[in-house]
């Protein structure tokens, strides 16, 4: 007999920590407790609801406000993993959007049909306390095994979307059609007449809104501050007082920089704000340092020894220790009990004061490092010298193209990323975006030619840089197919934008892609098969199983 929310204190799986590989049942492996896990489905539920009602009025030939789609981005945001902590924030967002909800419905003419998602109304946190571990909320909602596993397959790739449109929304870029392809796939996972053969398709369309997603992003970061180029970026510190600032919005570190410029005090980047270093914007800011530290869940140590304060911009949040809780800052979709919270609403200039006296007051970094590290290796700086690696392909010099993108974690299992990565032979290439790249890119892995081993694309959200690389190669080499290029696919997975990339490269064609350190546990027996049978999907081995198997050895 399939248990229920009941049974447990909680019920999540979307990560790939999750405990066991089976699940989180009585307090998140992130940190997150059973109440918030709780409020946060319950988020997910009412943003269903208010997408019913915004379909209905698009169907009726009626207006949905920019507010309302930026609003349901902002929902699913705030639930992905390591983002937001705090209580207060899901209950407010929930308030808001049944109250959004509620006016909507009387705009429609006909209101007969709607369902018990889309009528459920509630106000006080009592009542959405309640209503969050009802049957009905949450992932064990739906109790057909295949069935809930691609619904929240898809619910996870849409929560990865709502990453790529909020960043791009936030610097004046949107998607109309998107923001409705996004709602109405939300409302199918109402709909309990679909079949699984449907909610795979419905999968693969999702995957076609991230593509689309990703390229709105890559549009909105390139035309804001310029196509990153090629750059050694300083790991090494400054005597000055410093801010390290965190997640993926570069808007926030825009106006961080401009508001820290002539105070002595120094801005440093850290994990998945590495890339913004390659950006020629960026370059101006000559209390840009460079980069402090390594991937997210390393924060506990690196943030003690930073000594200065942080600003999260999006996840990954690590539950901070007291000794630094003091001066970790939020903004944006990031929250935490205890911690400052800068306000800012899209197209407001947010006040960063209080983080840059705070600053003035604290000890300069302690020095973890010292060197360089290469970045800036997107699509444009790929193509101005394709030439030379068209040349080294025709000519043997690299053998095999590796895409090893994704995310970095804290199992000791995602060591067999380093390693791989030392154990590919000197002819190969690592394309790389996100915050995977951690597990090997302060190796001395070389160049070829002049060409660097390691070429990293940016963030997790610049994804898109390694598709269009792809598709480049194969228009040069004149294949049909990217699976018919030099191309091997070992990708790291975390969070839910790692499931929105995957989806998109799914749509797109690729297949064999190697998935670890684990497959999702939120993948049923049935529907892991479908994606091993239809797109090749496997589990990683041995490094000198992989190694063998992808260069046909």
């Amino acid at each position: 007999m399939e248990k229920t929310l009941q049974d447990f204190n909680m019920f999540c799986y979307q990560c790939q920590e999750t405990a066991g590989n089976k699940g989180c049942t009585k307090v998140g492996v992130c940190g997150k407790q059973a109440d918030t896990s709780n409020l946060q489905d319950l988020l997910i539920y009412a943003s269903k609801g208010l997408s019913e009602v915004t379909t209905r009025l698009r169907a009726e030939g009626k207006t949905v406000g920019t507010d309302v789609n930026h609003m349901i981005v902002l929902n699913l945001f705030t639930t992905i993993t390591n983002a937001n902590f705090d209580n207060d924030v899901f209950y407010d967002r929930t308030r808001m959007t049944l109250n959004v909800k509620k006016e909507l419905i009387e705009q429609l003419d006909n209101k007969e049909g709607l369902s018990d998602v889309a009528l459920y109304y509630a106000n006080t946190n009592e009542e959405f306390d309640a209503k969050s571990v009802a049957p009905e909320v949450g992932v064990l909602a739906t109790v057909n095994e295949d069935i809930r596993s691609l619904r929240e397959l898809i619910t996870y790739g849409l929560k990865g979307l709502s990453a790529y449109l909020k960043h791009a929304n936030v610097l004046g870029f949107d998607d109309e059609e998107i923001q409705i392809g996004l709602q109405e796939t939300l409302v199918k996972l109402l709909d309990d007449s679909l079949t699984a053969d449907e909610l795979v398709q419905l999968t693969l369309n999702t995957g076609a809104l991230g593509v689309k997603g990703m390229e709105l992003l890559d549009r909105a970061n390139t035309s804001t501050y310029g196509h990153p180029e090629a750059t050694k970026v300083n790991i090494g510190v400054r005597n000055n007082p410093g801010i390290l600032i965190s997640g993926h919005d570069l808007k926030d570190l825009e106006q961080l920089l401009e508001q820290t410029q002539g105070t002595g005090v120094d801005v440093y980047t850290h994990s998945e704000m590495l890339p913004a270093n390659s950006y020629p914007a960026f370059k101006k800011y000559d209390n840009l340092v460079g980069n402090y530290g390594n991937a997210w869940w390393k924060q506990k140590e690196e943030f003690e020894a930073f000594n200065g304060p942080i600003l999260m911009t999006t996840n990954c949040i690590v539950p901070p220790k007291d000794s630094y809780k003091d001066r970790l800052y939020t903004t944006g979709s990031a929250g935490y009990p205890g911690c400052t919270h800068i306000p800012g609403e899209e197209g407001e200039v947010k006040d960063f004061s209080a983080i840059i006296e705070q600053a003035k007051k604290c000890a300069p970094p302690t020095e973890i490092e010292t060197g360089e590290i290469d970045g800036g290796f997107a699509h444009e700086q790929v193509f101005a010298v394709a030439d030379a690696v068209v040349d080294a392909v025709k000519t043997g010099k690299i053998r095999k193209f590796f895409v090893m993108a994704g995310c970095d974690g804290r199992q000791k299992g995602r060591n067999y990323y380093t390693d791989f990565a030392k154990a590919l032979p000197q002819d190969t290439v690592i394309l790389t975006a996100g915050c995977a790249k951690y597990k090997y890119n302060k190796l001395n892995l070389g160049d070829i030619g002049g060409i660097p081993r390691v070429i990293d694309a940016g963030q997790c959200n610049d994804s898109y840089s390694l598709v269009l690389i792809a598709l480049k190669l194969a228009e040069i080499f004149e294949v049909d197919s990217v699976n018919e290029l030099p191309i091997a696919y070992n990708i790291a997975w975390y969070e839910q934008k790692a499931v929105i990339v995957l989806l998109s490269l799914l749509y797109l064609g690729v297949k064999n892609i190697h998935l670890g350190p684990t497959l999702p546990a939120f993948l049923s027996p049935n529907v892991a098969n479908v994606l091993v049978e239809t797109f090749g999907i496997s589990g990683i081995g041995t490094v000198e199983d992989d190694i063998q198997l992808f260069l046909g050895e």
